[in-house]
């Protein structure tokens, strides 16, 4: 006979730790490289973003950890998001060449980009997965919503193809620390009108399928 218990109720992250667990790579990259751009003893100009990959590389593995002992479980786009920060930071270090981790945003946010839209084309709106969303909306807002952040994504990715092949390694790190996380809570925010309509009233939920 088929299951028909109720499925377990999602972990609850709080917003502030799921934030804090987001941006602390973030800073920790930005501190390590302020620490180490400058001139060394002999006054030749050094980078500090390959010092500031190792501290990423450790950050991102840190977040994972605790997301996994407070929810007991890992959501996937932090999941993905450090394997190619170990995969490119990775890279970085073994050939002491920085321009490995600048490309890890324009291929991490294209993939994302391209597993949205390509999940439409099959009628499977992803985006739940892919955010960790605990929203719940109809078809029709999973459709539109899912089409939004996959051409959101598809921006940042050519954002920092365009910054850090025109701009300074210092500029580029303050875009991707300060620049890139307010970008995407303010696209956020602008769909919450989007949300709204298409959102399920608890009566609904129960007589709606789970797709997802």
């Amino acid at each position: 006979m088929a299951d028909l218990r109720p499925a377990p109720a999602r972990p609850h992250v709080n917003p502030a730790l799921k934030f804090a667990l987001e941006l602390g790579p973030l800073l920790l990259f930005f501190g390590v490289n302020y620490i180490f751009t400058g001139k060394d003893a002999a006054g030749v100009d050094q980078s500090g973003l390959v010092p500031a990959t190792a501290a990423l590389m450790a950050g991102v593995v840190v977040a994972l950890i605790v997301s996994r002992l407070v929810t007991g479980k890992i959501p996937v786009m932090p999941l993905v998001t450090a394997v190619f920060v170990l995969i490119f930071g990775g890279l970085t270090l073994a050939l002491n060449n920085p321009t490995f981790i600048k490309l890890k945003p324009t291929i991490v946010n294209a993939l994302f980009g391209s597993a949205l839209l390509g999940g439409l084309a099959f009628n499977r709106p992803l985006l739940p997965i892919v955010l960790d969303s605990v929203l719940h909306l109809t078809e029709e807002g999973w459709r539109k919503l899912t089409f939004r952040w996959g051409l959101f994504f598809f921006v940042l990715a050519a954002l920092n193809e365009i910054v850090w092949r025109t701009q300074s390694e210092s500029f580029w790190v303050n875009f991707k620390v300060f620049g890139v996380m307010p970008l995407t809570l303010i696209f956020a925010l602008t769909q919450t009108p989007l949300i709204l309509k298409h959102e399920l009233k608890p009566e609904q939920r129960a007589a709606e399928p789970d797709h997802f």
